[in-house]
C-alpha cells in the first residue's frame, strides 16, 4: 500500500447531553465521535456520503469496534483521529481517541465498510476506482 498520509483529525468536547449521571460518555455516542471523525476526513477526499452515493455507491459500516480504555468526561478536549488503512477490498478506517491535554490514548477504535452498487444492491468485492482516484492512490 501506498505511504500516502491518509488520516485527519477533529476536536470536540463532550455535551452534557452525551453523558450518564457521572459525566461519564455513554458508550454508544462514542460511534457519533468516531461518525463525525469519519465523515471529516472523507470531506478532505471530496468523496463523503453524498459523493459516495452520486458515485453510485453505497457504504455501508459492516463492522464496528471500540476499546474502551479511559472514560470520556463531560467537559473533557478531546482530539479524534482517523486514519484510511484499507482501502483494496474494503474500506477501513482506524480511530484514536486522546485527550487533548496530555495526548494519552483514551479510546482505539475501527470501522469496516464495503461498496454496494446503489443501483443493483450488489456488494463489490473490489473498492470501485473513484475510491482510489479520490484517495489519490494508486490499485496495485
Amino acid at each position: 500500500m501506498a505511504t500516502t498520509d491518509l488520516s485527519g483529525q477533529i476536536e470536540l468536547t463532550p455535551a452534557f447531553h452525551d453523558c450518564d449521571p457521572m459525566q461519564v460518555v455513554w458508550h454508544g455516542n462514542y460511534f457519533k465521535y468516531l461518525e463525525l471523525a469519519r465523515c471529516a476526513l472523507l470531506q478532505r477526499y471530496d468523496y463523503d456520503y453524498p459523493q459516495m452515493q452520486a458515485s453510485g455507491y453505497l457504504w455501508p459500516v459492516v463492522d464496528a469496534r471500540v476499546k474502551y480504555i479511559r472514560p470520556l468526561l463531560y467537559g473533557q478536549a478531546l482530539k479524534v483521529q482517523a486514519e484510511i488503512v484499507e482501502w483494496e477490498n474494503r474500506l477501513k478506517i482506524d480511530y484514536r481517541i486522546r485527550d487533548a491535554a496530555t495526548d494519552q490514548v483514551l479510546t482505539k477504535a475501527h470501522t469496516v465498510q464495503v461498496a454496494v452498487d446503489a443501483a443493483s444492491q450488489e456488494l463489490q468485492y473490489v473498492c470501485p476506482s473513484i475510491l482510489w482516484e479520490r484517495l489519490g492512490v494508486s490499485r496495485p
